[in-house]
């Protein structure tokens, strides 16, 4: 649920918070913070920026995610759910029979003092994680592996879920969020139900200074910088593009032109592209 905060000012006025009331108070579960994080601030490993508009914001710790879900027939316990300033989504802190603590995206039907488990003969209900091909044919779900054992890649953000199709040959049909439709081995591993905190899309952050606090550098338009800046930049006023299609400032097609590579191996596995209209 979205929460609308007094206008006390003008940052506040219009300014739309996802409610945390019913999540974890404290702090998170020590034991389970990576060590040794550090901000890279957009660099990469040469100390360059790649990656513009990062740096400063607010210290994070980064917790650490049970990507690769046990099959070894445990059950776990939802112990709380808490918030990670290091993504959209919440997450769930689990604790195994056997005494193992573990984090997972929430689900969205997730409550505490629920028992989830992961592996072959598990019941199709959110917080289960199963294979594909055991999974109900409209069932929803996230946390998708790509390749058996690796852990979830696909469909991790907040709210989002994707949508068994059918099953054929060795692959799974999956209906991504993007509206992609894609292949996906019938062994990998996959989380029943969608992901939690489906408002944190529609929040509205309010000022420039929560931006900042978010680790996000002001943007500058291509048309109000330098010529020698920005291919947008110079001329006489406020000038447009002044060229047939927007770039980039490296002088690339902005708009419009694919990026991904014809040969690459997983284009086999595309059946519907996410740009072509349902």
């Amino acid at each position: 649920m979205l929460i609308q905060r007094k206008a006390t000012s003008s940052g506040r006025r219009h300014q739309f918070e996802v409610n945390r009331d019913d999540l974890h108070k404290g702090g998170p579960e020590k034991s389970l913070l990576a060590s040794g994080h550090k901000k890279r601030q957009g660099r990469n490993a040469s100390g360059r920026i790649t990656v513009r508009h990062r740096g400063g914001g607010v210290k994070k710790k980064m917790r650490i995610i049970e990507w690769r879900r046990r099959q070894n027939g445990v059950s776990a316990k939802v112990i709380r759910i808490e918030y990670d300033p290091m993504r959209s989504a919440n997450l769930a802190l689990l604790h195994y029979a056997d005494g193992v603590k573990s984090y997972i995206p929430a689900p969205l039907e997730l409550k505490i003092g629920d028992t989830v488990m992961a592996g072959d003969k598990v019941e199709p209900t959110p917080g289960n994680a199963l294979p594909l091909k055991l999974a109900p044919i409209g069932v929803t779900v996230h946390c998708v592996e790509l390749k058996p054992g690796k852990g979830a890649q696909l469909v991790r953000g907040a709210g989002t879920g994707a949508i068994v199709q059918a099953k054929e040959g060795g692959f799974v049909t999956l209906l991504l969020p993007s509206k992609e439709l894609r292949l996906i081995n019938e062994d990998c591993l996959a989380t029943i139900g969608q992901v939690g905190n489906q408002e944190w899309k529609n929040r509205k952050i309010g000022k420039a200074g929560r931006k900042r606090n978010m680790g996000i550098r002001p943007t500058v338009r291509g048309t109000a910088q330098h010529p020698d800046s920005h291919p947008h930049g110079g001329g006489e006023g406020r000038s447009g593009v002044g060229m047939k299609y927007p770039k980039t400032p490296w002088g690339k097609h902005a708009l419009g032109t694919k990026t991904r590579n014809k040969r690459l191996y997983s284009n086999k596995y595309i059946i519907r592209d996410r740009r072509v209209k349902a």
